[in-house]
């Protein structure tokens, strides 16, 4: 599942917001997570865990205009992957409103 967003920010400030939402949802979630990790190498961000039984992983990647989030889902997460898309393009759209 690939998704693109505009951050309408530099590359570090939208560093930063991804950095402090992933410390938001590992404090409100992380009791459902598993093996979670994820860390940069320039402006890519890997991520992998496992959440509610299914395995996550892909990568964030910020680039000049925009934030691009490349995940593998599990088979079996599928059938959600709309569902899915929709929730990330809300919650990634609320982060960087446009300017």
């Amino acid at each position: 599942m690939r998704i693109e967003v505009p951050h309408n920010t530099s590359r570090e400030n939208a560093r930063r917001i991804i950095d402090a939402k992933i410390s938001e949802l590992l404090g409100m979630h992380g009791h459902h997570a598993e093996q979670a990790e994820h860390s940069w190498s320039g402006d890519t961000m890997t991520f992998k865990g496992k959440a509610r039984g299914f395995a996550l992983e892909g990568t964030v990647e910020v680039t000049e205009q925009t934030v691009i989030l490349n995940g593998k889902l599990p088979l079996l997460a599928k059938p959600f992957e709309p569902r899915i898309r929709h929730t990330v393009e809300q919650e990634a759209a609320s982060l960087f409103p446009k300017a």
